[in-house]
């Protein structure tokens, strides 16, 4: 799948198996244990499988799963939703015809583009799956050379020099862009594949991370910026997925009520 992986559902379950802890998953041992996370048999028998068929869906065998098997899995493996979303894409074959019957479309709806420039003390952008910067406010590249039309998110955090200096939390923010934008590679499978397959030639760190198998869709939160003439701000953000097939997706950054960083956001945004 993603970053070409012939067997991405046996993959993911493999990576999550080996990240769980067998005495949190009910796991009783009197020996020392050489491999890590829970054993193949194990996750099999607590998720009421036989071992012989969750070794071959591992292996890619078997690459059918029912529901309820995968609903089992997910149980034991304590998946959050993200997780659940992803594993369920993975395993359904369906979504790649949809996919590909639905080429990206990189237009953002003219009504989008009228918030953005209404929005002028605010830091705002729309981007593709792919993570490209389609559309912003004028003040979000005045922030964040990452914010600007046809800058790409993941590329400016992984090859971009700049980006260790605007973010000063760099790792964090790396590893979220990763698990991110793994959430969003099951489901849009033509738009990523090259690009993902790309990135892990040009960057070891991007490889590494993305090798790991983490994933989730942080919605909300709050993210350390470094501003040229202002200094470091925290910025809280929102995401809104904006409705439609080309799977665009709105941020948008503010400064907490009151605090010193909507002051210092308000004063960027009227010079």
């Amino acid at each position: 799948m993603t970053g070409h992986d012939d067997n991405a559902l046996g993959t993911f379950l493999r990576s999550r198996r080996e990240k769980t802890d067998p005495a949190r998953a009910g796991v009783i041992t009197h020996t020392r244990r050489r491999a890590k996370g829970l054993r193949r048999e194990e996750l099999a028998l607590l998720a009421g499988v036989s071992p012989s068929y969750y070794t071959r869906l591992e292996q890619g065998r078997d690459r059918n799963p029912s529901r309820e098997v995968l609903q089992a899995l997910a149980a034991v493996l304590e998946l959050d939703d993200t997780e659940r979303a992803y594993l369920w894409a993975l395993a359904a074959p369906a979504l790649d015809a949809a996919d590909a019957a639905s080429p990206a479309v990189d237009a953002v709806r003219p009504g989008v583009v009228h918030l953005l420039r209404r929005w002028s003390d605010l830091p705002a952008l729309v981007v593709n799956p792919r993570r490209d910067v389609l559309a912003t406010t004028a003040l979000a590249p005045r922030m964040n050379p990452a914010w600007t039309t046809g800058q790409n998110l993941i590329e400016f955090t992984f090859l971009d020099p700049r980006a260790r200096q605007v973010y000063p939390q760099w790792q964090d923010i790396s590893l979220q862009a990763v698990a991110g934008l793994r959430a969003s590679a099951a489901a849009h499978r033509v738009q990523l594949d090259d690009f993902i397959a790309t990135l892990r030639d040009r960057s070891d760190v991007f490889r590494s991370q993305w090798d790991s198998h983490d994933v989730y869709g942080r919605v909300h939160g709050i993210k350390l910026l470094h501003v040229p003439g202002v200094g470091e701000l925290h910025l809280a953000y929102e995401t809104f997925t904006l409705p439609g097939p080309e799977g665009h997706t709105l941020y948008v950054y503010f400064g907490q009520p009151g605090s010193e960083d909507e002051q210092k956001i308000h004063q960027l945004a009227t010079q």
